[in-house]
C-alpha cells in the first residue's frame, strides 16, 4: 500500500511559480512511475506531466511544455511539479498518482487507471 500527500498549492497571479511536492509512503517508491494530473471546475481530469523510476525518463502534456518540470528524489520519497508562468486556465486540483507497471508514457496516453492517488492541492492563478 503506497499513501501519497500532496502539498505546495495555493493562490499565485498568472505570471507566477509554484511548485508542489507529492510525498509516498512506503520504502518502494523507487518502483513505481509517478504521475501528476489535474482537474478543473466542471471539466475532466487530464494528465499533466509522469515521470519514470529512476527519474530518466519524462512526459508532458502539450499545455504544460516549457513551463512545468516534474522530478523526483527517491531518497525522500517524494515527486515534484514546478510550475512556472501559470496562467489562470493552469487553476485547477493538483493530483499525484503511482503505478508499479506503467511507463510515463503510458500515465500519459492513458490518463487514468493508476494504482495510488493523492487527494490533491489547489492550485488557483488569478489573471
Amino acid at each position: 500500500q503506497v499513501q501519497l500527500v500532496e502539498s505546495g498549492g495555493g493562490l499565485v497571479q498568472a505570471g507566477g511559480s509554484l511548485r508542489l511536492s507529492c510525498a509516498a509512503s512506503g520504502r518502494t517508491f523507487s518502483s513505481y512511475a509517478m504521475g501528476w494530473f489535474r482537474q478543473a471546475p466542471g471539466k475532466e481530469r487530464e494528465f499533466v506531466a509522469a515521470i519514470s523510476r529512476a527519474g530518466l525518463s519524462t512526459n508532458y502534456a502539450d499545455s504544460v511544455k516549457g513551463r512545468f518540470t516534474i522530478s523526483r528524489d527517491n531518497a525522500k520519497n517524494t515527486v515534484y511539479l514546478q510550475m512556472n508562468s501559470l496562467k489562470p486556465e493552469d487553476t485547477a486540483v493538483y493530483y499525484c498518482a503511482a503505478d508499479l507497471l506503467m511507463t510515463a508514457q503510458a500515465m500519459g496516453a492513458l490518463g487514468g487507471g493508476m494504482d495510488y492517488w493523492g487527494k490533491g492541492t489547489l492550485v488557483t492563478v488569478s489573471s
